[in-house]
């Protein structure tokens, strides 16, 4: 796993030689997405909180990162970590609302909060520009004059820095106590409760942790794209990135980013071909969910053990 992941990392490190620019721009995307996608998945595949909303995450993020940029002159580094901390902060409320129910009641409270921070950024024009939103958002150089984040190629390089600590971050929570304990709230909320564990306190933590990554990857977008509007909180971006998690295989970290990956050049591939690609992708999710629940990462490790056994 360590050798297929540096391996991974060497390719993508070398990727700006060799891609065009066109390229360049839709993998720079998959790598925010990919980000994006992993930290729902502490949610949906660690502790079985199935969210409706997370793109307020995303959202939240590009709005606080877009509005630094243009209104004030600290560096963009700077804006991108101030704005995940922000996004994280606003969670720990969304959650310790969200959390006084469970199931499906937890879902649609997280779609609930989504849309009514989506109305919010559509009525607030003076701070999100309403439906317009927020245009000619900078790459600003810094921090100590440091220039080279500012460039196209030495933000892809900021965003898989980002992408890859996330995913070692997220790696070593999992396999810690704090991450048997979201796998014991998976499995069994009652028994890990009869442990003596205060699950509600530990389903708080995990979403303000996966709102605060999330709210990262929505932090690098606003500069990569130059803009944020209120399409990124919208529930049918939810909708996207549950599917991504479920098609790239949740509760496996590294499936998700797959996925995000995988839907980025279908949509691409499938959007150039008819403008009703996501009919066609709507019945390949349905096949997924019938013949692959795994995903993606499952059908890899299958086919990997299958040869092993030969």
């Amino acid at each position: 796993m360590t050798k297929a992941l540096v391996l991974v990392a060497v390719i993508l490190a070398l990727a700006p030689v060799g891609l065009p620019p066109f390229a360049m721009t839709l993998l720079t995307e998959a790598l925010i997405l990919g980000l994006f996608a992993m930290s729902l998945d502490l949610m949906v595949g660690y502790t079985r909180l199935i969210s409706f909303g997370h793109a307020a995450a995303y959202g939240l993020g590009a709005y606080a990162s877009g509005y630094l940029l243009l209104h004030t002159g600290i560096p963009m580094v700077f804006a991108i970590v101030a704005a995940a901390l922000f996004s994280g902060i606003v969670a720990i409320g969304v959650a310790w609302v969200c959390t006084l129910a469970s199931g499906v009641s937890f879902s649609m409270l997280t779609l609930a909060f989504a849309q009514l921070l989506y109305a919010v950024a559509f009525k607030w024009t003076s701070v999100t520009g309403a439906s317009d939103g927020l245009a000619g958002i900078p790459r600003r150089p810094g921090p100590f004059g440091i220039t080279a984040l500012s460039s196209k190629t030495g933000f892809y390089y900021l965003i898989l820095a980002c992408l890859f600590g996330g995913f070692l971050f997220c790696r070593s929570l999992v396999r810690s106590p704090f991450g048997a304990v979201l796998r014991g709230i998976r499995e069994n909320e009652a028994k890990t409760l009869s442990l003596g564990f205060n699950t509600r306190r530990y389903k708080i933590a995990v979403v303000a942790l996966a709102f605060t990554l999330g709210g990262l990857a929505g932090a690098l977008y606003a500069p990569f794209a130059g803009f944020a509007n209120t399409e990124l909180l919208f529930w049918l971006f939810s909708g996207q990135v549950l599917i991504m998690v479920i098609v790239g295989g949740a509760g496996t970290l590294i499936g998700p980013i797959i996925g995000a990956a995988f839907f980025m050049l279908v949509s691409n591939l499938l959007s150039s071909w008819t403008d009703s690609w996501a009919l066609f992708f709507g019945l390949l999710f349905i096949l997924f969910v019938l013949f692959a629940p795994d995903g993606i990462w499952g059908l890899a490790r299958r086919w990997r053990c299958s040869n092993w056994t030969r």
